[in-house]
């Protein structure tokens, strides 16, 4: 399975969610499953159980930071599918160089 998600603190007292978020990413980094951010979302892939365990992890450490804690989640969920995190983009940029 993909696995796109955001996870950030609300209601603490700063405005900035950076400090809280990247304590997430580390949780997402150090789990050893592939994985990317970009500006919005990290993407991750692998089994459902082992995903998913690592999202709740994200979610515990930028909950001990905030009162409250704003989770999106978008999966992909295509089972026999490995390899997808890289190989849907390759795909989309072929159809590009195409043309």
């Amino acid at each position: 399975m993909l696995l796109a998600f955001s996870v950030a603190p609300a209601g603490g007292e700063s405005d900035s969610v950076s400090a809280a978020v990247a304590e997430a990413v580390r949780v997402v980094r150090e789990s050893g499953l592939p994985c990317e951010t970009n500006s919005m979302f990290t993407n991750i892939e692998g089994e459902w159980d082992e995903v998913m365990a690592v999202v709740k992890q994200a979610v515990d450490v930028v909950a001990a930071k905030a009162p409250r804690v704003s989770l999106v989640l978008k999966a992909d969920i295509r089972p026999g599918h490995t390899g997808q995190l890289h190989a849907k983009v390759e795909r989309i940029e072929e159809h590009l160089n195409a043309d």
